[in-house]
């Protein structure tokens, strides 16, 4: 038999027709952090809402005694061990769509019991992964959010009032694989891929008067002796043409790996260069031409002294 969370094991062995209070004494007393939520709906009753979630009995049944219907939350993540998935199918949005491709992906397995919500959706519950933070997020594009480190969850025997009606949310399944941790970043990246970054434009770079290419690649076939002062004196003349100090280094750090020069070689000697053209006073940047490289390193660079 799999191993179940204290909160499953709970959730198991509530008697049919448990109040949300008796429920909420039983997860208390199997050690699992709970809080009261509104009736019919999902916003917390205390002050500092998943903050003030607690196994004090004591707390537990004040709560539920001034409030006797009330909702059950529970924080996710490494307060109660537990993180969830949820599928929602409110608004354009069909989250079992993205949920049948997060299957077929293979990132949903290891989930070790799942609950119907009152608006038609699912939370699929996961062993929070010891030892390593889970934050909440949103994929409001695929209908699918995140419970982890930062959020909460209502649970059963919690309502909801839908379109005037009261639904519960109710136990549909319980694993009998043994449950394992998911890949909340996986799968976020999977159902929500960040933008593509645009490619940087450096075409216009020689209509300022410098190509940074040619540049770069006079850079990368420096050899020993003088590759520090050529790589400085690439950089100056990059700032001198106004080339963003972000695409110099980006440009010149591959250049240097080229000659032997290693990252922070090429870091340390791009931004003093950069300094050192700040502070010196501005004049007008003579066009440069690489149709030959610089008769020799050492004499063009420009003295730190």
């Amino acid at each position: 038999m799999a191993a179940y969370s204290a909160f499953t094991e709970a959730l198991l062995h509530l008697p049919a027709g448990a109040t949300t209070g008796e429920a909420a004494c039983a997860f208390a007393a199997s050690g699992v952090p709970v809080f009261p939520v509104a009736v019919g709906g999902k916003q917390p009753l205390t002050r500092h809402g998943f903050h003030d979630a607690t196994t004090d009995l004591g707390r537990v049944r004040a709560w539920w005694s001034a409030a006797p219907v009330a909702n059950i939350g529970m924080p996710t993540g490494a307060a109660s061990g537990l993180v969830v998935v949820d599928v929602d199918v409110h608004g354009p949005a069909n989250g079992y769509v993205a949920l049948d491709r997060a299957d077929r992906a293979g990132l949903l397995e290891g989930w070790e019991l799942l609950i119907h919500t009152p608006s038609d959706g699912l939370h699929a519950y996961y062993p929070a992964s010891p030892g390593v933070v889970q934050r909440s997020w949103q994929a409001a594009r695929a209908g699918i959010d995140f419970r982890g480190d930062g959020g909460y969850i209502i649970v059963p025997p919690s309502g909801r009032l839908v379109e005037g009606e009261q639904h519960a949310y109710r136990l549909e399944r319980v694993s009998r694989s043994v449950p394992q941790g998911v890949d909340a970043q996986r799968m976020r990246r999977f159902l929500d891929p960040p933008p593509a970054r645009p490619p940087i434009q450096r075409k216009p770079m020689a209509e300022r008067g410098v190509d940074v290419d040619r540049l770069a690649s006079w850079v990368g076939r420096l050899q020993e002796g003088e590759r520090n002062h050529g790589l400085f004196w690439a950089a100056c003349t990059m700032a001198e043409h106004h080339v963003p100090a972000g695409l110099a280094l980006d440009v010149l750090t591959t250049a240097g790996g080229l000659a032997g020069l290693s990252v922070r070689e090429v870091t340390v000697t791009v931004r003093s260069a950069y300094r050192t053209l700040a502070a010196a006073p501005t004049t007008a940047a003579p066009a440069v031409s690489l149709d030959r490289s610089p008769p020799a390193v050492a004499p063009v660079v420009r003295s730190l002294s």
